[in-house]
């Protein structure tokens, strides 16, 4: 797979698909977990470049505006929260620069705007 070839493209279909799903479900994963939602269509290893790369875009296609991000709901297995890499993407393309923001809130969003209503 080579960035924003044929094979990146679907893959990015894919993550956007799971991560909308998990967005409904009200969960959040970790990097490996993605990694083994995507395989066996789409081999992106969960610690490499190509996962860094597909969350951004799947921001960039998602999150226009001031919508929330949708790659909050991914964290690392040990840390908890999201990587770096998130963390600058949030600050540097997403203007989240506001001091009160934190990465807890743009996951809650994210899980509000996905939610599926409540029937009565």
């Amino acid at each position: 797979m080579k960035y924003q070839d044929a094979d990146y493209m679907a893959a990015l279909d894919a993550m956007v698909g799971v991560l909308r799903g998990w967005a409904r479900e009200g969960r959040i994963g970790t990097y490996k977990a993605l990694s083994e939602a995507l395989a066996p269509e789409h081999r992106v290893h969960y610690r490499g470049r190509m996962m860094s790369l597909l969350l951004a875009d799947v921001c960039r296609r998602d999150s226009t505006g001031r919508d929330p991000m949708l790659s909050a709901l991914v964290v690392n297995a040990a840390s908890r929260k999201p990587s770096d890499q998130f963390f600058e993407l949030a600050i540097t393309e997403f203007l989240r620069r506001d001091p009160d923001w934190t990465w807890e809130r743009e996951r809650d969003a994210v899980l509000a705007r996905y939610r599926d209503p409540v029937s009565p």
